[in-house]
């Protein structure tokens, strides 16, 4: 590859035009607005309440991009690509691009990827002058946002609960279970489980709604809590999935303590996690997110393993569950 090629190989790589347009575009829901009817800049920003030359000018920018096409009259249409950015679209591009939503809004940490990098400390304080969990628990609709994007288990519980025989456990603690998908998926699975969601109390709503609308409410109960406090002792299974990842090291270990001392002697801590199917691998993407917008991390099966024998947990085996690993965790005592 020529110079001149590679370098404007790296500038299409590392220029912030196009991403933050895109999420400008995602924002402003654009395209909701041009598949609606308002198929100009003037329209859309006075529907929006923007500057009409500044929308003008990055919707011409997306145009040369593919995202629309500009047309006479300065009216505007979707491309297929384009297409994606609006509400309806099965993908959820829309909402996650949006940098007023939780999502979006922690994407905004990579701006102080270098103060994580030297600091190894997250950057979203430093953007946003508190921390992740602060900022998303003095918002409840930001927080709500959150919880809708992230309870994404109903597409993949299938994996987890094939990944290995949940019957013999009798009673799980799903620590941190969002909106109850997993559990449900788990019960379904086998007829003789039960199971407890335990959720911060304002989050707590969700999951009584799965769990009156699955018909499992003789099974499973939702408990408010916090994986920070004791847990509810004595269950076959403790589930974290996807929990400990937006975590460092510090409040991981302790997460992954309560979990041990309510397992006691008899019971597992099953830890889900975005690993290769043998534990070995992590998503690199998702590694960076969770650096910058909370100092967390994307852990093999083995770092999982090791932070774990710091309290007094051994792994006994690792479960391939699909794209993911489930990593079996007991007392080492």
């Amino acid at each position: 590859m020529a110079r001149d090629e590679m370098s404007a190989r790296i500038w299409s790589m590392a220029g912030l035009g196009t991403p933050m347009a895109i999420r400008t575009a995602a924002t402003l829901r654009l395209a909701d607005h041009i598949a609606g009817g308002a198929d100009t800049a003037e329209a859309i920003a006075a529907a929006e309440g923007v500057d009409a030359d500044a929308l003008e000018r990055v919707m011409r920018y997306l145009a040369v991009r593919g995202l629309l096409i500009r047309e006479s009259g300065g009216r505007y249409s979707l491309t297929p690509l384009g297409a994606v950015l609006r509400e309806d679209h099965p993908s959820k591009a829309r909402a996650r691009l949006d940098i007023e939503g939780s999502v979006g809004r922690a994407e905004l940490s990579f701006v102080q990827l270098l103060h994580s990098v030297r600091t190894g400390e997250a950057g979203f304080p430093v953007q946003f002058g508190r921390s992740f969990w602060e900022d998303w628990a003095a918002d409840p609709e930001r927080a709500a946002n959150f919880n809708r994007l992230t309870s994404d288990l109903e597409s993949r519980s299938p994996e987890i609960v094939e990944g290995m025989d949940w019957g013999p456990l009798g009673w799980v603690v799903d620590v941190g279970g969002g909106n109850g998908a997993l559990l449900i998926g788990l019960l379904n699975a086998y007829p003789t489980l039960r199971g407890t969601v335990l959720e911060m109390p304002d989050n707590c709503e969700a999951a009584r709604k799965s769990v009156a609308e699955s018909g499992l409410g003789e099974r499973l109960d939702v408990v408010a809590g916090s994986f920070f406090d004791p847990l509810p002792a004595g269950a076959g299974g403790y589930v974290l999935s996807f929990v400990l990842h937006n975590w460092p090291d510090g409040p991981a270990r302790e997460i992954l303590r309560r979990c041990a001392e309510a397992a006691g002697q008899t019971g597992a801590v099953l830890v889900v996690e975005q690993t290769g199917p043998g534990g070995e691998a992590t998503h690199t993407g998702m590694d960076l997110r969770m650096l910058t917008a909370c100092g967390g991390r994307e852990r093999t099966a083995a770092d999982l393993t090791a932070l774990a024998a710091s309290v007094g947990l051994r792994g006994v085996a690792v479960h391939a569950a699909g794209s993911f690993s489930i990593v079996e965790l007991r007392a080492a005592g």
